[in-house]
């Protein structure tokens, strides 16, 4: 007895519908779970709320916010705004993109690599310094240090480690990785040299 096949049956089970995202995203993720994080004090801060701040941040910065100083308030709202760029380009580096955001998507995460872990570095380093007696500190801040050495340091660290291990993977997942690579060191070197005419000019 021949058994009548449909035409579904005839092609077999339907294929699985993959969403783009692959086994070694969670570095793009854990960079956008970062930046999503840090963007919360500053959009809190720039609406008036400053838990947090009077313990863990500069007085001088915690007057800006509580007197509502408007270049202030604004570079709350731009440094929040530019938290949530960090987070959508981490899950930009979850997925395949096309030639040109792809570029784009490797040199934005090479700059905020460099950028995140140099800054994290320098409060490490100038946390351990005046642990140790070997630079002193006006008393008001005094008390800020070991914040800058235990929690800010890091947290920069760590989100500058996510966004190199997102960017690497990311590279890595793509062919013309010289090329890519290429655009991922412009990128930091860009972020260094922002940051070191920053600390120079005392701009920033």
């Amino acid at each position: 007895m021949a058994i009548k096949l449909s035409a579904d049956d005839a092609a077999g089970p339907a294929p699985r519908r993959t969403s783009g995202l692959r086994p070694g995203a969670w570095p793009g993720l854990a960079a956008a779970v970062w930046g999503l994080l840090f963007a919360v004090p500053s959009f809190a801060w720039a609406m008036g709320f400053t838990f947090g701040a009077r313990t863990t941040v500069s007085p001088s910065l915690v007057k800006l916010a509580d007197d509502r100083v408007a270049w202030f308030v604004a570079v709350l709202w731009v440094t929040g705004l530019l938290k949530l760029l960090g987070a959508l380009i981490g899950i930009g580096l979850t997925r395949r993109r096309g030639r040109w955001i792809a570029r784009l998507m490797v040199f934005c995460g090479g700059g905020a690599a460099v950028l995140l872990v140099w800054h994290g570095c320098l409060f490490v380093a100038h946390g351990v310094l005046v642990e140790v007696g070997s630079l002193s500190v006006a008393p008001d801040p005094a008390g800020l240090t070991r914040w800058y050495l235990f929690l800010w340091g890091p947290w920069f660290i760590v989100g500058g480690l996510a966004f190199a291990a997102a960017t690497t993977r990311y590279v890595r997942r793509l062919g013309a990785r010289g090329e890519l690579r290429l655009y991922g060191v412009v990128g930091a070197l860009g972020a260094l040299l922002l940051s070191l005419a920053s600390m120079i000019t005392g701009i920033g």
